[in-house]
């Protein structure tokens, strides 16, 4: 399903790869719980080069981003518990509340990779360009196809 949306936003907000080359992953740990490195990103992309962090305090703009994501999380959290579940307010209340404890760092990476695909753009040539030489051929041996 993914392979399908290669070359899209989509993609690259989903998956957190290189929004312009989308062969790499942004973050050095691929976990976001892991919370030494939830928003850990690498500086450039190896495969084509790209910086991502375009300016200093770029990720800043990713707060703007992230309040609407997390509105999505707690009117999903909201419309299962009140809606479908029937549960009362106080309930409702400590599930949205737990939900958005749960997944703030899905949350803070969702934002982030909103706001650096809203300045870069998928490159095609730059996806193929640059692929670097697999790790099981020696250097003798790089130029056989």
């Amino acid at each position: 399903m993914m392979k399908l949306l290669k070359g899209t936003k989509i993609y690259s907000i989903l998956t957190g790869n290189c929004p312009v080359c989308q062969n790499e992953r942004m973050y050095t740990k691929r976990n976001p719980y892991d919370v030494t490195s939830t928003l850990t990103m690498e500086e450039r992309c190896s495969h084509c080069s790209t910086k991502y962090k375009i300016e200093p305090s770029f990720f800043y703009g990713a707060m703007y981003v992230s309040y609407p994501v997390g509105l999505i999380f707690a009117g999903i959290a909201f419309i299962l518990s009140y809606l479908v579940f029937n549960l009362n307010l106080i309930q409702t209340y400590l599930i949205i509340v737990l939900v958005m404890f749960a997944t703030l760092p899905i949350i803070l990476r969702l934002s982030r990779n909103i706001w650096i695909n809203l300045f870069m753009t998928y490159d095609k040539t730059r996806s193929i360009k640059n692929r670097s030489v697999p790790k099981f051929v020696s250097p003798k041996n790089a130029s056989i196809k």
